[in-house]
This record gives C-alpha cells, sequence and structure tokens, in this order.
C-alpha cells in the first residue's frame, strides 16, 4: 500500500493499516501526537480504529512543550 506520510512517499506492505499499527512501525514515541489523515484531525481513541487507505495522506505532527 502507498500512502504520504508527512509529504513523503511511504510503501508498507499491509493492506489493512492503522495509525496504532503505523505509529508502531515508524518508532513515533512522543506522548503528545497530533495525527490527519487527509487533512481530518484523528483523535487518540480513535488510533485502533482509523484506517490509513491506499493513496491517503498522514500527517503526524509531535507537540514538544518547554519555556
Amino acid at each position: 500500500m502507498r500512502f504520504e506520510l508527512n509529504n513523503t512517499p511511504e510503501e508498507i506492505d499491509n493492506q489493512k493499516l492503522t495509525v496504532s499499527e503505523l505509529l508502531k512501525i515508524k518508532n513515533y514515541t512522543f506522548k503528545l501526537l497530533v495525527i490527519k489523515i487527509n487533512g481530518v484531525y484523528v483523535r487518540k481513541e480513535e488510533y485502533e480504529t482509523s484506517l490509513i487507505k491506499e493513496g491517503d495522506q498522514v500527517t503526524v505532527l509531535h507537540l514538544v512543550s518547554g519555556g
């Protein structure tokens, strides 16, 4: 399956991929993440059920606080 992750083409062998699976595959370990699929915000409660499909544009941003 092909999709874009943060404007970079990605190809994964899985035909079905949830947001949670993507985060594990890409080793995202940040506590505060903002994830969008095709511009639509995905809530943390939906990571296990939100599917990434062929051709989707996925954005993953990690938030950092400091002062």
